[in-house]
């Protein structure tokens, strides 16, 4: 099975490269399943009813999110009844929405677990915690496929994470920074791993936003209006083939153009 996952899409122009590019992506590659973070797919951040649709639209099969979710009140009844749009598992249970999706192939059911960090992060339920809970639930759902998306600030803790769910995940990858790393391979017990996806976001631009405005902030520590770059995208991905048979994953190939 070839798993795609696109680093975090960022606004408008972030969604249209999402949809110039994927479709013809899918199919090069013989992709089977796409998971894309979205939680910066609408303008400004957060995510919106009509990004997560975009996304959809353009071939993503589960969207997957972080700190920003939330920052839309519109999208919570969407949390609440799609079942390919989650949230980081370590919330409080009362909020919006789940942290895992079950997506069944036919061959095989494959589940997608999103985890906050909370290294530089906000105080939530440890994630090691969080883990080995969703990995329960999803093995007792039927999913012979799992996959991480670990969505944190520290490198470390990633790698972490990564280690210690080596041989029970098939993938785990990592999103937030927007800075994709070069670390793609095959961890000793046969989980997928990657650090950082990166982003789909305007190549000349921190961050997805416009450098003049970063620049601002950073120089004089006064709150200034983020706004998204506007010119031609990144794309940063990741293709990671997992074995049918084994569940554990045999290649990976990073995908970075404009």
């Amino acid at each position: 099975m070839n798993i795609l996952v696109i680093g975090d899409v960022v606004g408008n122009r972030g969604c249209e490269a999402v949809r110039k590019h994927l479709p013809g992506l899918k199919k090069r590659k013989g992709i089977d399943l796409v998971i894309a973070n979205g939680e910066n797919s609408a303008d400004g951040n957060g995510i919106t009813p009509s990004s997560a649709q975009s996304l959809f639209q353009s071939g993503v099969d589960v969207i997957t999110t972080g700190n920003h979710v939330f920052r839309r009140k519109e999208i919570y009844e969407e949390l609440e009844e799609n079942p390919f749009l989650i949230r980081p598992a370590n919330f409080p249970s009362g909020c919006p929405g789940k942290g895992i999706s079950i997506v069944d192939k036919g061959r095989t059911i494959v589940a997608v677990i999103n985890i906050m960090g909370t290294v530089f992060m906000d105080s939530l339920e440890c994630p090691f915690t969080t883990a080995d809970r969703l990995y329960e639930e999803a093995k007792q759902s039927g999913a012979s496929i799992i996959i991480y998306d670990i969505h944190a600030e520290a490198t470390a803790e990633k790698k972490a994470l990564g280690f210690y769910l080596d041989g029970r995940a098939s993938v785990v990858f990592g999103t937030h920074t927007h800075v994709q790393t070069a670390d793609d391979g095959i961890l000793p017990k046969g989980t997928g791993y990657l650090t950082d996806v990166g982003m789909v976001g305007p190549l000349h631009s921190v961050l997805g936003i416009k450098p003049e405005l970063a620049i601002t902030k950073m120089k004089s520590k006064m709150p200034v209006r983020f706004e998204n770059g506007t010119e031609d995208c990144e794309f940063n991905g990741c293709i990671f083939e997992v074995d049918e048979q084994t569940k554990m994953a045999i290649s990976t190939e990073r995908i970075v153009f404009v």
